[in-house]
């Protein structure tokens, strides 16, 4: 008996078909960059500018105004660099808290029995959306934090001071002992002093994130079947137990692959720290690319760094993911 599959033409076969498409594919692309990479090179080679990587080692000469390491002027480029980095990582892991807490809180009260609470977590989402983030950060630092006044007149909390300066929080002093803002000679000091543009960046990322990881768990608590509700309130659970209890646990399968894009949203989005004036990772690259002028390499470090910590970002969530998946038995 003659196997009929032996006189199909190669060009018909689909287990060949498609070995053939992807490797074409693949070699087009390959071209194309090695094009595109020798044209480059051969225009750096042209202006003097082939890359090199020894001007990280060559004093910076500028300061940054917020740095949690130490820096001065003195300090290479790379230290700067550094710098920038760790406050971007320090809004990017702040605003990933603060946006999943008001995400949640939200997402939550979607599904209270209060009814004026419902309709304020609807209007919250719906406003914030739709507002560029930009305009918001905008909106935060110029008409909401640089209006507010110093000194006496700051705005007072127990252990909260906030101001034109910068929010003021009591934290723990020499020897822990607990301190909290204190006036001297009209100038507000404290263990913890947080400045008005890191404070006015983090309110715009928390608030804006916050809206969408809002609907993020709502959708995931609407996902959950209505008769497990039933089920808790028959136990004589109250709206709360069976929210964390019950529903929430279910939610997770749901929630979790959301919060994965918001989360790389949220990191990219630190960016617009220039606009109102913080010191990130990318304000740092700008300084440092106008002096030197290796804007290849400036690119590439910046371009690298932001893709690291959205693919850490991303793995972490897919581990957490694989830990919330109900499995079957």
């Amino acid at each position: 008996m003659i196997n009929t599959l032996e006189r199909i033409p190669w060009w018909r076969d689909r287990r060949v078909m498609p070995w053939i498409v992807q490797a074409v594919v693949g070699l087009v692309l390959l071209v194309v960059i090695s094009l595109l990479v020798g044209n480059l090179v051969r225009n750096l080679t042209g202006a003097g500018l082939l890359l090199s990587w020894r001007w990280l080692g060559q004093p910076a000469s500028f300061d940054v105004a917020e740095s949690l390491i130490p820096f001065d002027a003195s300090m290479p480029y790379w230290r700067a660099l550094l710098v920038g980095l760790v406050n971007s990582l320090r809004v990017i892991v702040v605003g990933l808290v603060g946006a999943t807490l008001l995400g949640t809180a939200v997402g939550m009260a979607s599904f209270s029995s209060n009814g004026l609470l419902r309709r304020l977590a609807r209007v919250y989402v719906e406003v914030i959306r739709n507002i560029p983030l930009l305009l918001q950060l905008l909106f935060w630092y110029f008409v909401v934090f640089l209006a507010l006044p110093n000194g006496t007149a700051a705005f007072q909390l127990p252990g909260v001071v906030v101001s034109k300066s910068g929010l003021y929080l009591a934290w723990f002093a020499q020897g822990f002992s607990w301190q909290g803002p204190e006036l001297v000679n009209g100038v507000w000091q404290a263990p913890l002093r947080l400045s008005v543009e890191f404070t006015a960046l983090l309110t715009g990322l928390i608030t804006y994130s916050g809206a969408f990881i809002a609907e993020v768990v709502r959708g995931g608590i609407a996902s959950v079947p209505l008769g497990q509700w039933e089920a808790a309130t028959s136990l004589g659970l109250h709206w709360s137990a069976s929210m964390r209890s019950v529903v929430l646990p279910q939610a997770l399968r749901v929630i979790v692959p959301g919060l994965n894009s918001q989360y790389i949203s949220l990191a990219k989005n630190s960016a617009l720290a220039v606009a109102v004036g913080y010191v990130d990772l990318y304000s740092v690259s700008e300084t440092t690319l106008n002096q030197t002028g290796r804007a290849l390499e400036v690119f590439l470090l910046l371009l690298g760094s932001y893709l690291i910590i959205d693919l850490l970002i991303s793995a972490v969530m897919n581990g957490v993911n694989q830990l919330v998946q109900i499995r079957e038995r």
